[in-house]
């Protein structure tokens, strides 16, 4: 099996290749990744990569995120893989704005 991360960092894409070995890696999580991705779901603000899931809005930084998988299991969910590929491939939408002045009080 082909290395993913290498492949995605050589061609700044997300080939076919890469999409299969996302997902033999991963699994289900790999497979939504590259489905926010696609979709265009990740976006960057200034403080923050936020990921649009099934739920809502969750906040990636550092290699956590704000959803119950990750506060669950404490690896890698859908939306960290989804933010990695995004910064790998330069494939995220870039929002000219703190997300913290989005938050709703």
């Amino acid at each position: 099996m082909i290395d993913p991360w290498q492949r995605i960092r050589e061609k700044k894409t997300l080939d076919d290749e890469s999409r299969a070995a996302l997902a033999g890696m991963y699994g289900a999580r790999g497979k939504k990744a590259v489905d926010a991705v696609d979709k265009g779901l990740v976006k960057k603000y200034r403080d923050f990569f936020v990921v649009t899931g099934f739920s809502g809005d969750y906040v990636v930084s550092d290699g956590v995120c704000t959803c119950r998988d990750f506060a669950f299991r404490q690896k890698p969910c859908g939306h960290i893989i989804a933010v990695w590929i995004a910064e790998e491939t330069a494939t995220f939408v870039t929002v000219d704005a703190w997300y913290q002045e989005t938050w709703k009080e």
